[in-house]
């Protein structure tokens, strides 16, 4: 089967880094703005409101895959992601880390080699994919890690965590809403978020390509950072700090160019194709992917990735005022405790 005409594709490169060109443009702003039908077990989001462009069953079906690997460019964005972390300064005794398989065991072995001694909670959706993270991430019996390091959890922290790190989740999420206010539940108040997505100029040359060809989307619409912003505030997040950067990977071939693509995600627009294509439309393909090589390329492809970087502080609860209010001692306590605690780590 081919799934070419159904992927929107980020890249997963398959050879050495230091084989890999690669070019960037970083344009850094902060914000301060008011399962799947293969897996009948998971459950299909009922969100109060969908993104416009994704399919939930689509959506489903992605998250039920079981990834053989953490694509290359998900541990490129992770390890850029965890450098902005040395300007963090509450060190978290409990963090949180949402689907690594995808997002990045690479990154795993960073976050956990800067809070050695802080327990760490493992989150994936499916028992599967638990299994296979905890097999991969927790130290052999003999390893002296074992028995002097932090326990490693799989599943929820049972009270809220200082930290949670989601790399390169949201913009493949049916409802992104929901799950920016599941991050918000699992975070303690003053609690860190730190996320990384796509950006709306992924892929710009592909859903251009598509265009002019008169073929259906070729990827759903990536939400732009703002709008991010903006979604975190509504969940409760205290004055989000976004930034982006635009990546040009490069490949040799067209056929190089889907297989490499096809390990980061599919087309989940509501009116991608519907059925196979057949083997002139993939030829036609190739040969219209082939014009993406520029003059002074040394004909390699290019396309371009807009990466969406973002951090977060959950607000402390705020006491209602009107026009009389009462609160307990406890409640004053607990306030006062808070703010103390807000002044220490500050």
């Amino acid at each position: 089967m081919l799934w070419a005409g159904q992927a929107w594709h980020t890249a997963h490169w398959l050879g050495r880094r230091r084989d890999i060109p690669w070019s960037s443009w970083r344009n850094t702003e902060p914000i301060y703005s008011g399962r799947a039908l293969a897996h009948p077990s998971l459950p299909i989001p009922m969100p109060s409101q969908l993104p416009p462009t994704i399919a939930p069953r689509a959506a489903a079906r992605w998250a039920a895959r079981l990834p053989a690997t953490s694509p290359w460019l998900h541990e490129e964005v992770a390890r850029r992601m965890e450098e902005r972390l040395q300007w963090m300064t509450l060190q978290p005794r409990r963090w949180v880390h949402w689907e690594p398989l995808l997002g990045g065991l690479g990154a795993h072995a960073l976050l956990a080699a800067r809070y050695p001694t802080s327990e760490c909670f493992v989150v994936l959706a499916l028992a599967e994919h638990a299994r296979v993270a905890h097999k991969l991430i927790a130290s052999p019996w003999w390893h002296p890690k074992r028995w002097t390091a932090p326990k490693l959890n799989i599943g929820t922290p049972d009270t809220p965590a200082q930290m949670l790190w989601a790399n390169m989740a949201l913009h493949m999420a049916a409802d992104p809403q929901a799950l920016i206010a599941q991050w918000h539940r699992l975070l303690e108040p003053t609690g860190f978020l730190m996320f990384s997505c796509l950006g709306p100029d992924t892929l710009r040359e592909i859903r251009s390509l598509y265009s002019v060809m008169g073929w259906p989307p070729a990827s759903h619409a990536f939400t732009d950072m703002h709008d991010w912003g903006d979604m975190l505030v509504q969940a409760g997040f205290s004055e989000p700090v976004m930034d982006m950067e635009r990546i040009t990977l490069t490949f040799a071939t067209p056929e190089r160019l889907l297989v490499e693509l096809r390990e980061l995600g599919r087309n989940l627009h509501p009116q991608r194709f519907g059925a196979l294509r057949g083997r002139g439309w993939y030829a036609q393909l190739l040969s219209r992917l082939a014009t993406l090589a520029q003059p002074d390329s040394d004909g390699q492809l290019r396309l371009t990735f807009e990466v969406v970087y973002g951090h977060a502080f959950k607000a402390p609860p705020r006491m209602a005022v009107g026009p009389e209010t009462r609160v307990s001692l406890d409640e004053m306590r607990a306030t006062l405790r808070q703010v103390k605690k807000n002044d220490a780590s500050g």
